[in-house]
Formats: C-alpha cells, sequence, structure tokens
C-alpha cells in the first residue's frame, strides 16, 4: 500500500495538476493506494503523523508537493515502524529533488517509487528554538537565520511568485526578493558554538545557514561541500561589514560557483548553537520559525529512508 499525502496548491495549482496525471498511472498500474490531500499549511504534518503514531507495520509515504510538503511530513512522522518516503516534486524550489538528482518528470519518479532499484538512507536536521516554551522542528534541506529566512518570509506571502511560476520563471521570485531583503538587512553580532567546543564570534553577520543538501531558495548553492548521509551539518555563515560585497556571494551561490568571498565563512559539526544580539527570522526548509535570538541546531544520521 501507498500512502499519497498531496498539496494541490504546490506552484500555484501545480500540484493538483501532477496528481491528476499520477493518479491515471496508478489505476492502470492496479497499484493499491491511499490519497491525502492538504487543505492548510500543516495537514500534511497531521496526515503523517495519523499514518504512523503507534504503528507497527512498515510504511511507504509518497509527497506530491514542494520542499515546504516533505518538511511538514518529516516533521509529522513517528518512527515506531519502518517507513520509506518517496517524493514526487511539483513546487517551485524543489531543492531536495535538485540535490537527489530526481527526473523532473512526474512520471519517471512515480515509476522509481513503483519499482525502487534504489535507497537512500538520508540525515536530517533538528531546529530547536524558544525562551519559556521550547520548539522543535525537523528539516531535510535546510534550516537558518537572518536575511535567507527573511526571504523565505517574504516569498510565503508574495504575489510576484504566484506569477513567475505560472511565466515557469520561479526562481526569479528569490533573486528579486533576495535583492530587497538585502537593501533592507541589518547586520548582527553574534557568535556560533559549535560541537559545544568551538566559538566563532562575529560582527557583522547577515545570516547564517544550516545545510543536509547544498542547495536553498530554489537552487542557491551555498553549502557546495553538504552530504546528506554524512551525519553533519554544513554550516554557511555571511558575515561583511560590507553589504555590497555580498552581491558577488549572492550570485555565485545562483549559478552553483564556490564563493571564495573575504568574510563568507564554512563550518562543519554535528550540533550548532547560535546567538544574535536581536531577533532574526528563522525559517526550516523554507517554512516560518517567527523571529529569534537563539537557536540550537543538530544532525541526526541517516534516520530517513527514502526511494531515489
Amino acid at each position: 500500500m501507498y500512502y499519497f499525502i498531496i498539496n494541490p496548491n504546490a506552484r500555484c495549482g501545480r500540484g493538483k495538476n501532477v496528481w491528476k496525471k499520477l493518479e491515471r498511472i496508478l489505476e492502470r498500474e492496479n497499484a493499491q493506494y491511499q490519497a491525502y490531500i492538504t487543505e492548510k499549511p500543516g495537514d500534511a504534518k497531521v496526515f503523517a503523523r495519523k499514518l504512523t503514531e503507534g504503528c507497527r507495520e512498515p510504511h511507504v509515504i509518497v509527497a506530491v508537493g514542494g520542499d515546504g510538503t516533505v518538511n511538514e511530513i518529516l516533521d509529522g512522522l513517528s518512527f515506531c515502524s519502518p517507513v520509506t518516503l518517496g517524493y514526487i516534486p511539483a513546487g517551485s524550489g524543489n531543492d531536495l529533488a535538485r540535490s537527489l538528482k530526481l527526473p523532473r518528470k512526474p512520471g519517471r519518479c512515480l515509476k522509481k517509487i513503483l519499482s525502487p532499484k534504489y535507497h537512500k538512507q538520508l540525515d536530517y536536521g533538528v531546529l530547536t528554538y524558544g525562551g519559556d516554551e521550547i520548539s522543535c522542528r525537523r528539516f531535510m534541506v535546510s534550516a537558518g537565520i537572518g536575511m535567507d529566512a527573511a526571504v523565505c518570509h517574504n516569498i510565503l506571502y508574495s504575489r510576484t511568485k504566484g506569477i513567475l511560476n505560472k511565466l515557469h520563471i520561479g526562481k526569479l521570485t528569490y533573486l528579486l526578493i533576495g535583492v530587497k531583503q538585502l537593501l533592507l538587512a541589518k547586520p548582527a553580532k553574534g557568535y556560533l558554538l559549535l560541537d559545544g567546543v568551538q566559538k566563532v564570534e562575529f560582527n557583522h553577520a547577515y545570516f547564517i545557514s544550516a545545510h543536509i543538501h547544498p542547495y536553498e531558495g530554489g537552487g542557491f548553492k551555498f553549502a557546495p561541500d553538504a552530504s546528506y548521509d554524512d551525519g553533519k551539518l554544513s554550516i554557511c555563515v555571511m558575515n561583511n561589514r560590507k553589504k555590497r560585497k555580498l552581491i558577488p556571494v549572492l550570485l555565485n551561490s545562483m549559478f552553483g560557483r564556490q564563493s571564495h568571498n573575504k568574510g563568507t565563512r564554512f563550518y562543519t559539526c554535528g550540533e550548532a548553537m547560535v546567538h544574535v544580539d536581536k531577533p532574526m527570522a528563522v525559517h526550516v526548509d523554507g517554512e516560518s520559525c517567527f523571529c529569534q535570538n537563539d537557536i540550537q541546531l543538530r544532525c541526526i544520521k541517516k534516520a530517513v529512508r527514502m526511494i531515489v
């Protein structure tokens, strides 16, 4: 039995059209499946929890949507029994699919899921935040604090994204809003504590991102050396006194080139604590966690089995 969790609103309704095509294939293949259609944010998490909580039988859960849909499913999973994930990308960013080199055509992705040849054990991350009330969020691709999270927040409510997605140039949304947020951004002082041992201080940080996979924001390669199965987070710190010097960093990331600009720092660790001197936007896989001063991040090694 295959359990499909579908976000019909992914990429301005593309998720709905993709699912219609997949349904026809499933019927033709006489596959046994159940479909769960989300109506609002948070539904995918609820469905994943209901399917796995207290259950001892193996499950194959397939996400149809974007990285946010995968994030919700991951966050809702109860690992009481073996769970195998499949992913059919239908979003605008699809950074997870880009990293795993999944086929662009939904039908080919479904074929891999129905007749799997390869499985991989993937890492995932956990973000912990909050003062009096501690909250935890899992993430599959990346989490961050600062400008990159502000871009994600802005995109969630952007009309421009819908227009550009219909023109099949949705990546420009991230670039345009990124430029806007760069103009508005103010740096923060603070520090990183890596694996509880190495302390790294900074004075002009615009954002700090922690990666399981190299990409975020629809193809910006902020962590070229990130590996999804080494049990480590790849940390990227954008720290520069002169804001204009971040422009080539962003352009290099957009085109997949590693940046060697002064002020761009990279670290590898299993756990990290981030402290900044003022509340800054926080995200997990592009989903908002509001504004925080302190966050903790850790990597859970090879904890998710995925069909690739």
